[in-house]
């Protein structure tokens, strides 16, 4: 972690100082919250802050203001604790690091010297949700001409979005703990092992290689999947 991230104060709140709200009082809180009790907010967002801090860490390497990555990620947290949803059985946390996540993310990108086109980053997200809802129904990952046909756009557009979106943080990482199981990024953007991107690659050598004659996918075998040498192919 940078010197400037363990800095006490950021944003004028002690971060050194910060409560942590039980679950049963989290529960509480949002009930209140929900029924119409405003001042319930303060205290559920005060009490959360510890989340925000955590995601934060995870974008420390960016070079971006600590003091603006706190203040987008509570907008974030924000948004959490007037969308979360107490019928549902999932931890407040658990629900929570997404959003701000995302939030961030957002900033980022909009922030970006290399800017992506809206429309760009929309169909890229798209994919990823059907990529996911694919690979649940079908139990094995599709291939982008499937996926293209789900979003009915060319496959050449969700290669070149999903390729514009790679970030530095790594999808099955833990980002919180929550006294139980750890909260992993489950989104859609890889880290340095880059494992979007590596699945993109590899469906899209899958789809050459199913183009290949017997014998030309025997000698690509040989050579680069068995090791073997150029003279003994």
């Amino acid at each position: 972690m940078s010197l400037e991230m363990n800095k006490v104060e950021i944003c004028g709140v002690n971060t050194a100082k910060l409560p942590v709200l039980s679950g049963a009082k989290m529960k509480d809180l949002l009930r209140r919250l929900q029924a119409g009790e405003e001042s319930c907010r303060e205290q559920l967002i005060h009490g959360n802050l510890r989340l925000v801090l955590s995601v934060i860490q995870r974008f420390n390497n960016r070079g971006e203001c600590v003091d603006d990555l706190f203040q987008v990620g509570c907008i974030g947290l924000m948004k959490a604790i007037d969308n979360f949803d107490l019928s549902q059985n999932v931890k407040f946390s658990t629900y929570a690091v997404p959003m701000i996540i995302g939030e961030i993310r957002r900033y980022l990108r909009d922030n970006n010297p290399i800017r992506v086109s809206r429309s760009l980053r929309d169909i890229a997200y798209k994919a990823l949700q059907v990529r996911d809802s694919l690979v649940n129904r079908n139990s094995k990952e599709p291939t982008v001409a499937e996926i293209a046909d789900e979003l009915k756009v060319p496959r050449e557009e969700v290669v070149f979005a999903l390729d514009a979106i790679q970030e530095p943080i790594s999808l099955f990482e833990p980002i919180y703990h929550d006294g139980g199981d750890p909260i992993f990024v489950v989104d859609q953007i890889s880290d340095d092992k880059d494992l979007d991107h590596q699945w993109l690659e590899g469906i899209s050598i899958r789809e050459a290689m199913a183009k290949l004659s017997d014998r030309e996918k025997l000698i690509l075998n040989l050579r680069f999947f068995d090791g073997r040498t150029q003279m003994e192919v």
